[in-house]
């Protein structure tokens, strides 16, 4: 994003249940405008139109989540990463190939749908400059990587173990499925 790039206002964040519904309605209008839907009907509803995938947003706060889906857009961030002590702590599963996700913008409106191509578990101080650069941010570089994750894992935890050089760290790679990328 070049500095010179005209930022909109900001809007207020969306409830619950207002998030709720443009979630649902995103999904139905990506899932006929990205042909989620299109098996024959005689293999019946697939796991793709059947099931709306979990929405989230990138980041730890709006302005994070905002640059972060724009990267997203552009075609520019096609990796993130996440400390393997948040998934156990939330008792959720990390992402797997096939993953769908609903990316969320800043203030909690659908804006793009994500599809996971590859997720890896490697110690944070083993996290290579390939993955760095696909992530997209700053100078692209694993030394950039290295101090705004090393920062965010430390400050954004959502588990109780702090911060470590040698922590699991999940990256996943994805692509943007909609809106197309240009």
């Amino acid at each position: 994003m070049s500095d010179d790039a005209v930022t909109p206002a900001p809007e207020a964040p969306v409830s619950d249940s207002q998030q709720e519904a443009e979630v649902a309605a995103f999904w139905e209008d990506v899932k006929h405008h990205a042909h989620l839907s299109a098996a024959p009907g005689y293999f019946g509803a697939s796991p793709l139109e059947a099931l709306q995938p979990p929405a989230w947003a990138f980041g730890g706060t709006p302005e994070q989540s905002n640059e972060l889906l724009e990267l997203v857009l552009e075609g520019v961030k096609t990796a993130t990463a996440s400390a393997l002590w948040d998934y156990e702590a939330a008792e959720e599963p990390i992402p797997t190939v096939g993953t769908l996700g609903i990316v969320l913008d800043g203030d909690g409106h659908p804006r793009a749908l994500v599809v996971t191509t590859a997720v890896d578990v490697v110690p944070f101080d083993e996290v290579s400059e390939e993955h760095a650069r696909a992530e997209g941010e700053g100078d692209g570089t694993l030394e950039h990587w290295r101090e705004v994750h090393r920062r965010f894992f430390s400050e954004e935890a959502g588990h109780d173990r702090g911060f470590a050089e040698d922590m699991p760290v999940v990256l996943e790679r994805f692509e943007l499925i909609w809106p197309k990328p240009e």
